[in-house]
C-alpha cells in the first residue's frame, strides 16, 4: 500500500504531521549531509533534498523493509541563523550561553526547508523544495536568565540552544511568519503544495 513517508526521527515534526491529521510512516534519513552553500535557505533546501532522496532511493531499490512503495517522501531541515550565520546545536554550556546571550534582545531568522518526492500510479516520480522563513525576535534576558536557561537540559538538542514550544517561549516577544516552521515543520504549507502536487499528477 502506498504510504506517505516521513524521512526524519523528529518528535516534533511527527506530532505536526499527526495535527494536520496526516497518516504516515517514519523512516529516518541515513546519508551523509553534504552542504554547498552557506546561506541559510540554501542550506535547509539542500539537506531536505538529500534526506528525503535518500529515503526514496532506499525505498526504490527495494533496501527498505517499512515500505515497499510510496505516496509522498517528506524530508526537511531546520536551521536558526543570526546575521545570517547558522547556529547548531550547542555542545555544551559554553556554547549554549554563546548562542541565547546572541539571540537575546535581538530578532533572528529560522528556515525550514522541505522536499516532497511523490510518485505517480505509472511510476513517474516528481520532486519539489521549498523553504519557509520566520522572523524571531526575543526578549532581552539577564545573565542570571540566561544561566537558569542554559542549566536545563532544553537547549542541548537543538538548533540554536532554544525550543519556542518549550520554556525558553517565555522570552518571545513576537515572531514574523509561521509559527510551526519554527517548531520544525511549516504544515500549513506543507500540506498545501502535497494537496496540489497529488492533484497534478
Amino acid at each position: 500500500m502506498k504510504q506517505i513517508i516521513l524521512a526524519s526521527a523528529s518528535p516534533r515534526r511527527s506530532e505536526l504531521l499527526h495535527q494536520a491529521g496526516l497518516s504516515f510512516v517514519v523512516i529516518p534519513s541515513r546519508g551523509e549531509e553534504v552542504i554547498t552553500s552557506t546561506h541559510p535557505a540554501e542550506v535547509v533546501e539542500e539537506l531536505s533534498l538529500q534526506k528525503a532522496r535518500e529515503v526514496a532511493d532506499r525505498i526504490l531499490s527495494g533496501k527498505e523493509e517499512k515500505a515497499d512503495d510510496f505516496l509522498a517522501v517528506i524530508g526537511a531541515d531546520t536551521v536558526v541563523a543570526a546575521d545570517h550565520q547558522i547556529l547548531g546545536k550547542p555542545a555544551d554550556h559554553e556554547q549554549a550561553r554563546e548562542m541565547i546571550t546572541r539571540l537575546q534582545g535581538n530578532v533572528h531568522q529560522v528556515y525550514t526547508g522541505v522536499t516532497l518526492i511523490i510518485r505517480d500510479d505509472n511510476g513517474n516520480i516528481c520532486t519539489r523544495t521549498f523553504h519557509e522563513c520566520t522572523d524571531v525576535d526575543v526578549y532581552p534576558m539577564t545573565e542570571e536568565e540566561v544561566e537558569e536557561y542554559i542549566s536545563t537540559p532544553e537547549p542541548y538538542d537543538k538548533a540554536g540552544a532554544y525550543g519556542i514550544q518549550g520554556s525558553f517561549g517565555i522570552y518571545i516577544r513576537g515572531i514574523r511568519g509561521c509559527y510551526y516552521n519554527v517548531v520544525g515543520l511549516p504544515i500549513a504549507r506543507l500540506v498545501h503544495e502535497l494537496r496540489e502536487m497529488l492533484s497534478e499528477y
